[in-house]
Order: structure tokens, then sequence, then C-alpha cells
């Protein structure tokens, strides 16, 4: 599991704090490693009712991630995140 630091780009919002983001993908040992981050390229995307969409591809050895996410409601915005020390 990998924990990252977020923020998100509004339209004229500029970058925003937002939540942490911890990413985890039990059954896929490959994709996401239990005890390390993504590899560089790897692309990770989600849907939930509750938490929205969202699409982002890691970079620098899995340090950062860019992408976009949609919160339930709203329009789709920049998503970007850092590794977490």
């Amino acid at each position: 599991m990998a924990t990252y630091n977020t923020e998100i780009h509004t339209g004229g919002g500029g970058w925003q704090q937002d939540e942490p983001l911890s990413v985890s993908i039990s059954n896929r040992g490959d994709v996401v490693p239990g005890d390390g981050k993504p590899a560089e390229g790897t692309t990770v995307t989600w849907s939930s009712p509750s938490a929205g969409n969202g699409s982002v591809t890691f970079f620098d050895d899995g340090n950062r991630f860019e992408g976009t996410t949609q919160y339930p409601g709203e329009g789709p915005v920049g998503y970007r995140g850092t590794l977490a020390d």
C-alpha cells in the first residue's frame, strides 16, 4: 500500500489541498505491492457511487501521480499527488 498527499485543480481556483489517497490492490500484487508503491507508468482507475471516479498514472518511480477525478455531483478536476513520508 502507498499513501499520497493530494491536490485538486479547479478551473479558477488553482491547486488546492485534498485528502490523502491510499492505494492498495491486494489481489494483484504486481500492480500495487502490499509493502510498496506502484511502478512508474502504472495507471489506476476507480469508480464508486460515494467516492466518484478517477484515473491516475504514476511517475518518478511511483513517487508521484497525475490524473483526473470527479466527485459525485461535480465536474472533473485535475488530480495529483506525491508519496507521503
